[in-house]
């Protein structure tokens, strides 16, 4: 894939900024790295990771700036400002966010926190978001992952 300096025209309307191409490599060395390690609990947060970088190129995509408001302003994790960007992905959205703690837990080095099967399930379920981020962004969707994480 070639990326390019500033913007490329997409079939969505928008432009693709240079920063969701950074943000979807990162997103794709982040599940590399989940295909690839041994320890389940690291397995399971590379695939959460990879899911939040996806949605960071997203954002970086379609998310405008708020104006500020008087007071204090309202801080917004990246699950629910994808549900809101993007209301097709707010089951995504929930679903990722669901599994932020689990994920904090096993970055900690927790061996309880995740199953192998929750791990290998989640690497396919974040590779099926980062192949459903690229599409709504105009591009072509990344080879899946390989057969070898099968269901079991």
């Amino acid at each position: 894939m070639t990326h390019p300096t500033s913007t490329s025209p997409t079939s969505t309307g928008f432009d693709v900024p240079a920063a969701s191409f950074a943000y979807l490599e990162r997103a794709a060395a982040s599940l590399q790295e989940a295909i690839t390690t041994t320890d389940v609990g690291m397995r399971y947060a590379h695939a959460h990771v990879s899911a939040l970088r996806a949605t960071a190129a997203l954002l970086a995509a379609r998310a405008r700036p708020a104006l500020p408001r008087r007071g204090r302003s309202v801080q917004r994790n990246a699950w629910v400002l994808l549900a809101q960007v993007a209301p097709e992905l707010a089951e995504w959205a929930e679903f990722f966010s669901a599994g932020a703690a689990k994920r904090a837990a096993a970055e900690a080095g927790s061996t309880r926190a995740v199953t192998e099967r929750e791990a290998d399930d989640l690497v396919r379920d974040a590779d099926r978001f980062l192949g459903i981020v690229e599409e709504s962004l105009g591009l072509t969707r990344h080879l899946p992952v390989p057969a070898y994480l099968q269901v079991g």
